[in-house]
């Protein structure tokens, strides 16, 4: 059987499957639980002592963006971090630590951007026995107002300044956690890196407004008829999340740099999807607050599986390998071609593909043959864009399939080659020397 322990920036677990930093691992009881379940570890909510006292609002913290059949694809939050007592969390996290110690517990942190702030604060945390510190550098609401999360993560300067701090200050691992709120993720991390940062983890939640209330026509969820911005997270960041974490992993300056990957994780799939992009390990969320912790088991059961049948035997095995199929546009091979196909046995004749090709694309899908309703590709008019498989409502009925060197393209009338692998070597790049 696969072997699912980690080691993380020299934190072991035994699976690769962690909490991350937020209501779940908010305090002892919750915690508990999540090993009990089989969490390999946990990010405790945020600490913070510092500045102006934490108070949550009273009133609804949380909100949906749902599928058609009430699937929840999307969740927004406005809670800040932890408004217990910072004395009161730590008690709790050296007592969990000290029932559990093959788990990782990691502890976030989040303090003013002074440099006795956070002196002050890591002994205490230290003291607790637990195994390595979260910078949080991410949270987009709240606390970047009071200067804090992603009023650091987006100043790389900051970034590497107070990693620096904590490096000095404190033998434990330190993990950067990264905001997405930026417009180029390489400057923050690599400041991580510069600042000795042990790893990074990302992503931290996206700038978000969840909807308007049309009846009402005030801002939901609202709190007395007011509402604030607040983190997106949940299924649909995870294209995201995986673009930057792709990002890092690829810049030569970042190739040994851990990485704890975050953003959408809910299955052993997307965990796996991950790890295959250079992560370490995994936080997970809001798909433990959707489903609750037991999820994990499906999560270690499937993963495990997976390995066993690729003949992984750890994490290690595979961690990383889709990293060099990530290129830049203009290292595209342009003489690769395909074509959609339609497989007739599973065709359902609904039709969507042929109008969504016909109305938005480029008309290659006929819809009658003799007479008769019949939904089929035209490979003169094809120029494989996947726009039909992607709209399509049964798996696998419709597939791309490539040309091999040799078979002539037939909506060019020209052979397949291997002649220009990319754009900046193609003939009809204007920059081309």
């Amino acid at each position: 059987m696969a072997d699912l322990s980690i080691t993380f920036a020299g934190i072991k677990s035994p699976n690769p499957f962690w909490l991350a930093s937020a209501p779940p691992t908010d305090k002892e009881t919750n915690v508990v639980r999540a090993f009990e379940a089989g969490w390999g570890g946990v990010v405790w909510k945020t600490l913070g002592e510092a500045g102006p006292p934490v108070v949550n609002v009273n009133g609804p913290r949380y909100a949906a963006l749902y599928s058609q059949d009430r699937r929840l694809i999307g969740f927004n939050n406005i809670e800040l971090i932890t408004d217990r007592p910072l004395e009161v969390n730590l008690e709790e996290i050296a007592r969990v630590k000290r029932n559990w110690p093959d788990r990782a517990m990691v502890v976030s942190i989040m303090v003013p951007c002074e440099e006795q702030a956070w002196k002050d604060i890591l002994p205490r945390v230290e003291d607790t026995g637990c195994d390595g510190i979260e910078l949080n550098f991410g949270c987009p609401h709240g606390m970047s107002e009071r200067g804090m999360g992603s009023a650091v993560g987006q100043v790389p300067e900051y970034i590497e300044m107070v990693t620096r701090w904590c490096k000095q200050y404190t033998r434990l691992p330190v993990i950067v956690k990264l905001t997405p709120n930026v417009a180029d993720i390489k400057p923050p991390a690599l400041a991580a890196h510069r600042g000795g940062a042990d790893a990074v983890s990302l992503i931290n939640t996206i700038n978000s407004v969840m909807g308007v209330d049309l009846d009402s026509l005030l801002i939901y969820p609202n709190t007395g008829g007011t509402g604030s911005h607040g983190g997106y997270c949940g299924p649909a960041v995870k294209p995201i999340a995986q673009n930057m974490v792709a990002e890092i992993a690829r810049t030569a300056e970042m190739a040994n740099l851990p990485i704890s990957g975050i953003g959408g994780i809910t299955t052993w799939k997307d965990a796996a999807e991950f790890i295959a992009l250079g992560c370490g390990n995994v936080q997970v969320c809001t798909a433990a607050m959707t489903y609750g912790f037991r999820i994990v088991q499906d999560m270690c059961s499937g993963l495990s599986e997976y390995m066993d049948a690729k003949g992984f035997a750890n994490i290690d095995a595979f961690r990383g390998r889709a990293v060099a199929s990530i290129v830049n546009w203009n290292q595209l091979n342009l003489n690769h071609i395909e074509k959609a196909a339609i497989n007739q046995d599973l065709c359902i004749q609904c039709g969507r593909c042929h109008v969504v090709c016909e109305d938005t694309s480029h008309q290659a899908i006929m819809a009658m043959k003799d007479g008769q309703r019949h939904f089929e590709v035209m490979d003169a008019e094809c120029v494989g864009c996947n726009l039909c498989v992607s709209v399509c409502p049964v798996p696998k009925c419709i597939t791309m399939h490539a040309l091999k060197p040799g078979d002539t393209d037939a909506r060019t009338g020209q052979m397949v080659s291997g002649e220009y692998a990319n754009w900046t070597t193609h003939p009809n790049n204007p920059a081309r020397v």
